[in-house]
């Protein structure tokens, strides 16, 4: 017995439901954009940060200034093995002050100088150089002699040399201070008190060891 096919029918298909508004795009969008914007603005400003600050930091290594380097090269005590040396007691000293800097100048306040020994002081010049200026890359020779009344030395001081000559070596203690400032172009830095100390050894000759000649001594600032 025949039987007809029924149509078969299809499925409609289901509308797309949106889960979100129009508004809610455009929305998106606009958030979007403004992000992109402010990436962009922060990556403007950290890369000129970057050129600010590797410029600041090539000027300051370029510009910053060097402290002067100080070396002695003679220091002397001649009489040392009279015994009655100290009544003509004379200590003589040659030294020198760098200034390394290529593009500094640096300003002196008058030089004092003392000599040391066993952190007593036993002599003093006072403005031994005075105020003077000192041009980048250029050196200034600062020599002096110790006598008379900016030494003093009794005799019970000189024996005390005269017993560390006999065991080879008299140490003594040179100390240069001044007050200075650094000139960059048209600008002068504030003044900084400047130290500058030897420890020197002194042969049985009286003259300077080979071990102290033409060695640097440290400098420091108060």
């Amino acid at each position: 017995m025949y039987s007809p096919r029924l149509p078969v029918s299809t499925p409609r298909p289901q509308p797309i439901k949106r889960q979100h508004t129009a508004r809610y795009y455009a929305h998106r969008v606009k958030e979007s954009l403004t992000t992109r914007v402010f990436k962009l603005i922060c990556s403007i400003f950290l890369a000129l940060l970057l050129a600010v600050g590797l410029i600041t930091f090539i000027l300051w290594l370029s510009l910053r200034p060097h402290r002067p380097r100080f070396h002695i090269h003679q220091f002397s005590v001649p009489g040392m093995n009279q015994a009655t040396g100290f009544e003509n007691a004379v200590i003589s000293f040659n030294a020198s002050a760098r200034n390394a800097n290529h593009n500094i100048g640096i300003y002196y306040d008058s030089m004092d100088a003392a000599v040391y020994y066993k952190d007593q002081r036993i002599g003093l010049i006072s403005s031994i150089l005075p105020e003077f200026y000192q041009g980048p890359k250029n050196t200034t020779e600062v020599e002096g002699s110790f006598t008379g009344a900016s030494l003093t030395v009794s005799s019970q001081r000189w024996m005390e040399f005269m017993n560390d000559r006999a065991k080879g070596t008299v140490v003594f203690r040179l100390d240069l201070t001044s007050t200075i400032r650094f000139k960059i172009s048209t600008w002068n830095s504030k003044r900084h008190r400047l130290h500058t100390n030897c420890d020197i050894g002194v042969g049985q000759d009286g003259l300077i060891l080979a071990t102290s000649k033409d060695k640097r001594c440290p400098v420091y600032f108060t």
